[in-house]
C-alpha cells in the first residue's frame, strides 16, 4: 500500500489578512505556537490590528480551499535588531504552513508578499529569528533566501 499523497494544488494564492480572516489566522498560530492559550493569541492578534502602520499578516490559500493553509506575520522593528544595519526592518516575527501543503511554494509566495510589504514602508532589509534547535525553520530561512548572521544566547537574573 502506498502512503497517502500530500495533496498538489495546481494554485496558490497570498493575500493580506482582513477581519473575515480571523478564524484561519487564530488556527494557525495555535498551529504555530501550541504553547499560547487561545485567549493570548486573541489578545496579540487585537495589538496587532491596533497597530497595522506597523503590522501586517498574510495568509495563503490552495486551490478553492475556503480555509487558509498558511500564515505569516512580519512586524517594522524600529530598535536594533541582530545582524542588520538599518531601521526601520521588517522582521518575519512567524510563520507556518499547514503540513500537508509544505514544500509546494506556499512559503516563498508569502515571504515574497512580505518583502513588497516591506519595501513599501521603507525596509531595506527582512530579518527573522529562530530557536537555536529548531533545524527546520533554520533550513527555511535558508531556503527561502535568509543568511545567518549570529547565534545567541539570552540570559536573565531577577532583581527582587
Amino acid at each position: 500500500m502506498n502512503p497517502p499523497q500530500k495533496p498538489s494544488p495546481s494554485h496558490l494564492t497570498v493575500r493580506r489578512c482582513v477581519q473575515a480572516d480571523d478564524a484561519a489566522w487564530l488556527r494557525l498560530r495555535q498551529a504555530l505556537w501550541p504553547e499560547c492559550a487561545r485567549a493570548e493569541h486573541l489578545a496579540e492578534m487585537a495589538d496587532i490590528v491596533a497597530a497595522s502602520e506597523r503590522w501586517a499578516v498574510f495568509l495563503v490559500y490552495a486551490d478553492a480551499r475556503p480555509d487558509a493553509v498558511g500564515v505569516a506575520e512580519v512586524a517594522l522593528r524600529y530598535d536594533y535588531v541582530n545582524g542588520t544595519a538599518y531601521s526601520p526592518v521588517a522582521f518575519l516575527e512567524g510563520i507556518y504552513v499547514d503540513p500537508q501543503y509544505r514544500r509546494q511554494g506556499a512559503a516563498r509566495l508569502l515571504v515574497e508578499a512580505v518583502q513588497g510589504w516591506a519595501a513599501q514602508a521603507g525596509c531595506m532589509e527582512l530579518a527573522s529569528d529562530a530557536l537555536l534547535g529548531n533545524a527546520q525553520s533554520h533550513a527555511l530561512h535558508r531556503a527561502l533566501g535568509f543568511v545567518e548572521t549570529e547565534r545567541v544566547v539570552f540570559f536573565n537574573k531577577r532583581l527582587t
